[in-house]
């Protein structure tokens, strides 16, 4: 796909979704059952993906809705034990990451990411350097699949035509809504089907 640029998302497709584990630890530090725990966690999202509050203020706000309280140390451990459990990279991903940008092609990264994760990652894996943009939720106060995350994208790429801009994600509500600003769009499923689209 010459002169196409990727826009990647990062969690599901270079790096890894919350392995078991890391569920579990993040569970047993929470010390409620799992079946309350995960609403909680996910309800709570979006302002902490965005940079609205910090880690500290997003374990609260999720001990609030749980009707519990988390200390300072708790809060600690937790903040810890997320990053952790999101910390997982796909080998294969990475590699073709690698190998687009040694082949000069243009990519970017479009990712729903908290700063303590962002910062986590930037500490830890020199290949985000290859990205012409990195676009990470927390610190553009956008976050998918709101329109102006893509649109923010596409500024910052300076492609004003946003059908050259190949989205890849494994969600598809926000691979629609790449499409729907006039993006191409591939519904990730694993790093064969990817080379395969951008080899046609």
């Amino acid at each position: 796909m010459t002169g196409t640029t990727v826009l990647f998302d990062l969690f599901g497709v270079i790096a890894r979704h919350q392995s078991p584990e890391g569920k579990d630890r993040l569970v047993r530090t929470a010390g409620v059952p799992a079946a309350a725990f995960w609403p909680a966690y996910w309800a709570q999202r979006p302002p902490y993906d965005r940079g609205d509050v910090g880690g500290a203020d997003y374990w609260h706000r999720v001990a609030d809705a749980l009707g519990t309280r988390f200390d300072e140390h708790r809060v600690t451990r937790l903040v810890e034990a997320d990053i952790d459990s999101w910390s997982g990279t796909d080998d294969a991903m990475v590699a073709l990451v690698e190998q687009l940008a040694v082949r000069g092609g243009r990519i970017g990264l479009l990712s729903n990411i908290p700063e303590e994760l962002a910062v986590h990652y930037e500490a830890r894996h020199d290949w985000l350097g290859l990205f012409a943009v990195r676009a990470f939720s927390c610190r553009i106060g956008r976050a998918k699949p709101e329109p102006d995350a893509y649109r923010w994208c596409l500024e910052a790429l300076r492609e004003e035509h946003a059908d050259r801009v190949l989205f890849v994600d494994d969600r598809p509500e926000n691979v629609r809504a790449a499409e729907a600003l006039g993006m191409r769009g591939h519904l990730f499923t694993g790093s064969e089907g990817l080379r395969a689209r951008l080899a046609g």
